[in-house]
């Protein structure tokens, strides 16, 4: 090769190395946004217009592990009285999948008293009068059905849209379609109580999205976030210059890479910095007024925790929070039912009619859009494992007809959607799937379940899978 032509080709392989440095500069720029004099930070998760009008703007959803017993809270079945002690008809049950009972088991009528509540007069158990002084606020689901039978599949089912793992949950749907309205704190928080689910981080997890859009944990104790604290002796000022240095690493590591995950990292970085001022006010519950933390009950036992969580949520949604997934385990009461119940209700019951009132007191519920329910829920027949021990009995698992309810945020309050039979067996009327809540849900933030997609390996996934229909009776 001649001179010349080596030098031409060394001088197109510089043009061309330029023009592509510019263009991953360009596209960098795209990713950063000025936060302070002398930092860039990595801003994937700006908030974002919905296509379609939306109602809601944040949601928190309340996660009840374990699955409820719906005929004990929320759809009263006197008729399974004459039914007490006796099999349910074989022709009804022949082709059910039961998880731990057999076919034969004898009913078990509920011994809760059901009261009609609010001007709405939607019957609730005696088990949960806070909850049912907000009747009119609720729209109760009584036809909900899932065809998972056990609890990692039925929360897969109910997070991401499929009993298969790695898919994006709810709440990372919900910030890649619309980003996060908070600067300082995650867009996407988590808060736990009980004694922990059985599907873990797997009802938090982004799947195939970008690792930004999972859920962030807070914890009950210390430091809302653990390593929140600056180590002693580390000053703010010591902390950005590791951050920038990390950050200008990072940033060459993306232009030659090209890899969203470094994107993410260098946004985690950025906001766990910004985190360390907003963190400490947010669990800094000490100008609430008297009134709302006796509301909530975190002055007192058993509401201490779940009353926390509660008002942490509306702290996370006015702070611009996204979306807040409330695990609280575990309504799984195959044993000792009445016993179970009574104190899971006796701990929720009040926060969380607190949020309800306060959100709406405060003018937040029209855009806050609160979800209740579990995996499944409970069989109208008796499960017993100690034969010696008669308090102990419980209920299996029943995925064919179960209850949640919705409120705020583009839900039509005080109606009842769907009826069970008289056993609270199967569904008479208007049943709603998993996919068609999520469906439904999805359109109170103003998108199309259907359109809310991301190709991965070659197709589009959504939250619904591919299925779902919008559930209009939910809608205002």
């Amino acid at each position: 090769m001649e001179l010349h032509d080596l030098l031409g080709l060394k001088a197109r392989r510089r043009f061309l190395s330029d023009v592509a440095g510019g263009i991953g500069m360009a596209a960098f720029a795209d990713l950063l946004h000025a936060d302070a004099p002398n930092s860039l930070n990595v801003n994937p998760l700006a908030p974002k217009k919905p296509p379609l009008p939306a109602k809601a703007k944040s949601v928190i959803f309340m996660f009840m592990e374990g699955g409820p017993s719906q005929m004990d809270l929320f759809d009263p079945k006197p008729g399974l009285a004459k039914w007490s002690g006796k099999p349910l008809p074989e022709s009804l049950i022949k082709q059910t999948r039961l998880a731990f009972i057999k076919s034969d088991a004898k009913v078990m009528a509920s011994p809760r008293v059901f009261k009609p509540m609010g001007k709405s007069g939607i019957e609730y158990s005696d088990y949960l009068p806070h909850v049912g002084s907000c009747a009119d606020d609720i729209c109760l689901i009584r036809s909900m059905y899932t065809e998972a039978f056990n609890h990692h599949p039925g929360q897969l089912l109910l997070m991401t849209g499929t009993t298969q793992f790695g898919r994006p949950t709810f709440g990372a749907w919900a910030l890649y379609g619309l980003g996060s309205e908070s600067q300082n704190l995650p867009g996407f928080v988590v808060l736990t109580s009980g004694v922990g689910t059985s599907g873990g981080a797997t009802n938090f997890g982004s799947g195939f999205l970008p690792s930004h859009y999972q859920g962030t944990l807070l914890r009950n104790q210390g430091d809302p976030i653990l390593y929140l604290s600056s180590p002693k002796g580390v000053d703010r000022n010591t902390q950005r210059a590791t951050f920038d240095a990390i950050r200008d690493m990072n940033q060459e590591h993306f232009l030659e890479k090209g890899d969203a995950e470094i994107a993410s990292r260098m946004a985690a970085y950025e906001l766990a910095f910004r985190m360390q001022v907003a963190g400490p006010e947010l669990a800094d519950f000490s100008k609430e007024p008297a009134h709302i933390r006796e509301m909530y009950g975190i002055d007192k036992e058993p509401t201490r925790q779940f009353g926390t969580n509660c008002l942490m949520a509306r702290r996370l949604v006015e702070r611009g929070v996204r979306f807040v997934l409330m695990m609280h385990a575990s309504w799984d009461q195959h044993t000792y039912l009445n016993r179970e119940l009574k104190k899971h209700c006796n701990l929720s019951d009040q926060p969380t009619a607190a949020l309800i009132k306060d959100l709406k007191q405060r003018g937040l519920l029209d855009s806050t859009l609160i979800v209740w329910g579990g995996e499944f829920g409970r069989t109208p027949m008796v499960e017993i494992r100690n034969t010696q021990d008669p308090e102990n009995a419980g209920r299996d698992h029943h995925p064919l007809a179960y209850s949640m309810w919705c409120a705020g945020g583009g839900i039509k309050g005080g109606q009842v959607i769907g009826k069970t039979d008289d056993l609270g067996f199967n569904i008479i009327e208007d049943k709603v799937h998993v996919h068609d809540l999520q469906a439904t849900l999805l359109r109170c933030l103003g998108f199309d379940h259907t359109k809310l997609t991301y190709r991965h390996m070659g197709r589009d996934f959504r939250l619904t899978d591919i299925a779902g229909n919008v559930v209009d009776k939910m809608l205002v």
